[in-house]
């Protein structure tokens, strides 16, 4: 490893890939996204309730899951940069599709599509960071490629939120998607290529290697759980946060609500911030304090006031989005095979919680209204460290569970 030619910290190339990698992660995630502050909206113009509206989020969320795991077997044979463009620019091009159609089915069917697509993107860019950028770098370099993950939700959602307002759900989506798609060119001639991705034989029965393996490995399965269950709880806040803000006695506007979104760029510090503290502290310790973070932020937005619901949903944020950056990069530190069928694993679970929570969420909201939403999410962080207790005290004594 000492002989490899590292993309050297501080030098033009590194800015020039973190600048490129930065962008990408908004455009990615801005694409999977951006139709989440408008549920209602879309919901409304089909006659759907909320949880039947939730499902445009959660249909992505669902193929960029299922994706996962075919990644996760067959990443050696996946270049890294040509797969991440292709996800990104096929993705663009659906959201401009999305924005011209009439039929809710056909909706679903191409955020199915565009979350199959855009799995690439998370699980190789995690893997190209951990193989191309040095060691003692790489969790600093993973809390900025988060960064650009919340700042391009915050872009998405306040861009299309602002035009559904002002013009239409319809065009909210055709603009950005358009946007998407020259970042998405952008990327493919910017990234490096990759000089140190793993090859060897993959296929089938390497599906199956890979997906026994995330069970077997007790280190990694536990935090493949608490990636199911932060992301779980995340998707879910914000899909229903908006029936509550548009609703007496907030009564909001959509561009209001779409506003409220600001509070990712709490976690686009948290996520880098806590990232490198990982580096110097231990990612057990830093991700106890990101869930004890996460939690408290979660139970703030019971209070009535407006204002503590942003600052719960600030809190809830940081916390969350630190503990996932944190969380990212523990999965590369204790796995020393494939880096990329690490990360997808990760990733697997992480959409999954995504797209079941996501919608369960909804099932509360209905029941039992916002309280039954945070009770939901509350059980699941709760969880989360236990979890997170049990490994890190592991870690510490140098008992950690047999692979």
């Amino acid at each position: 490893m000492k002989n490899r030619e590292y993309i050297k910290t501080g030098s033009q190339v590194y800015w020039r890939t973190l600048f490129i990698i930065f962008l990408g992660s908004m455009a990615a995630f801005g694409a999977e996204y951006c139709v989440q502050p408008i549920i209602p909206v879309i919901a409304s113009s089909f006659g759907l309730n909320a949880v039947q509206g939730s499902l445009a989020v959660s249909l992505g969320l669902a193929g960029m899951s299922a994706a996962m795991l075919l990644i996760a077997g067959l990443a050696p044979r996946f270049d890294r940069k040509l797969a991440t463009s292709v996800g990104l620019i096929g993705a663009a091009i659906l959201t401009i599709m999305i924005g011209f159609s009439g039929s809710f089915e056909a909706i679903l069917g191409m955020r199915l599509i565009q979350g199959l697509l855009l799995a690439a993107f998370p699980s190789l860019i995690i893997a190209y960071i951990n193989e191309e950028f040095e060691p003692f770098n790489v969790g600093t370099v993973i809390g900025i490629y988060i960064s650009g993950t919340t700042v391009g939700g915050l872009f998405g959602r306040l861009v299309v939120s602002a035009i559904t307002d002002f013009v239409s759900w319809r065009m909210g989506l055709i603009a950005i998607g358009i946007l998407y798609l020259a970042v998405g060119i952008a990327f493919f001639m910017l990234l490096p290529k990759p000089k140190y991705q793993r090859q060897h034989q993959s296929g089938g029965l390497q599906l199956i290697k890979t997906f026994h393996t995330a069970l077997a490995n007790k280190k990694l399965l536990w935090i493949y759980l608490v990636a199911f269950l932060i992301m779980g709880s995340f998707v879910a806040v914000f899909n229903f946060i908006s029936y509550v803000l548009l609703a007496p006695p907030y009564s909001l506007s959509q561009t209001v609500v779409g506003l409220l979104f600001v509070v990712y760029l709490f976690g686009t510090f948290s996520s880098t911030y806590m990232g490198r503290l990982s580096d110097q502290q231990g990612n057990g310790r830093v991700l106890i304090l990101g869930l004890l973070i996460m939690l408290t932020g979660g139970l703030l937005t019971l209070l009535q006031p407006l204002v503590f619901k942003f600052i719960g949903l600030a809190i809830f944020t940081f916390g969350m989005l630190g503990s996932h950056s944190v969380a990212c990069g523990w999965v590369g530190k204790l796995n020393r095979g494939d880096k990329a069928q690490s990360s997808s694993m990760y990733m697997f679970f992480y959409y999954a919680g995504a797209s079941s929570l996501g919608t369960l969420g909804g099932v509360f909201l209905e029941s039992c209204g916002w309280s039954g939403v945070i009770g939901m999410v509350a059980a699941a962080v709760i969880l989360c460290l236990l979890v997170v207790v049990r490994l890190e005290l592991a870690v510490s004594q140098h008992l950690l569970w047999h692979q």
